[in-house]
């Protein structure tokens, strides 16, 4: 597998509807079972060398467990606190197969748990347990991706380590399913529009309530393929025009700094591409937002 595999939307657009799919069931489980904190960070995954997993999750006031998905295997992973083990392959199956055996899985090893069974930021919302529309799975292209997600979560990391002030972690949001990490200036943001669908405004609010720019890696939609991307909320006037490194660019539709993905994997350095382009993006929307960068940056 190459480090920077290709990755063009069209050529795995119905097994990321699906795996994206999925993700929101285990996703959903989480967000069940975790104690809530700021911007729904609790929601996430971490990436792993082989895929994505919840971390440990509790379940009651003495037990805990993980779900991983492993993308090498490639199997959904099961693993419990008191040596509890399950789960299945990885193949092509509907989201409707997918969320009955992992529920079924779950109760064997006597973790219950009842989540609501619509996805979310998702136009077509259908229900979990009646999707059999999505049943994609191309092991080979979700490697791939894994691949690259692996190279974003290493250039994420390294671009947050250069900011003393409030940020998140690197992680992995099922409902847009992207990777990303965020720098805040630690003043509050004007109340977020919203509109997301089948995402309530107030969940929105509560995501974007701190002034914040947001770098990270998404797979793509139909008409562009993988990319690298940093956005800030609120977006000051005038950030459309600020210069960045190319080939970096805005995108009037997304509202979104944009670098693409193929651009990078095909450069003579890659990680000087991705973090320049970070970085670049940063200092206008921190300029125009005022701020304090003496105190939020490392020197």
């Amino acid at each position: 597998m190459e480090r920077w595999p290709r990755l063009v939307y069209d050529e795995w657009k119905d097994t990321l509807a699906t795996v994206h799919l999925w993700t929101q069931i285990v996703g959903k489980i989480r967000l069940k079972l975790e104690p809530f904190v700021n911007h729904w960070w609790n929601v996430t995954f971490a990436v792993t060398p082989h895929g994505l997993t919840t971390g440990s999750m509790p379940y009651g006031a003495g037990r805990w467990f993980s779900i991983d998905f492993d993308f090498v295997e490639p199997r959904l992973r099961i693993a419990g606190c008191d040596g509890e083990i399950g789960g299945f392959a990885l193949e092509p199956m509907t989201v409707a197969d997918f969320y009955g055996r992992l529920m079924r899985e779950l109760r064997r090893l006597d973790f219950d748990v009842a989540i609501y069974g619509r996805p979310s930021e998702v136009v077509e919302a259908i229900p979990f347990d009646s999707d059999t529309v999505h049943a994609s799975y191309d092991a080979e292209y979700v490697r791939r991706f894994q691949h690259a997600l692996m190279q974003a979560d290493r250039l994420c990391k390294e671009f947050r380590t250069s900011f003393i002030g409030k940020a998140s972690p690197v992680q992995f949001f099922w409902g847009a399913f992207d990777l990303s990490v965020s720098r805040f200036s630690g003043r509050t943001a004007p109340p977020h529009p919203g509109g997301f669908p089948n995402l309530p405004d107030w969940a929105t609010r509560l995501a974007y309530s701190h002034e914040e720019q947001a770098v990270g890696f998404w797979p793509g939609m139909a008409g562009l393929d993988a990319a690298f991307y940093s956005y800030s909320y609120p977006e000051p006037p005038g950030l459309a025009e600020s210069k960045i490194e190319l080939p970096g660019a805005w995108n009037s539709t997304l509202h979104e700094f944009i670098l693409p993905y193929e651009d990078v994997r095909t450069a003579l350095d890659p990680d000087k591409t991705v973090l320049d382009f970070f970085n670049s993006t940063y200092a206008p929307i921190a300029d125009l937002l005022k701020w304090d960068r003496a105190a939020l940056e490392a020197h």
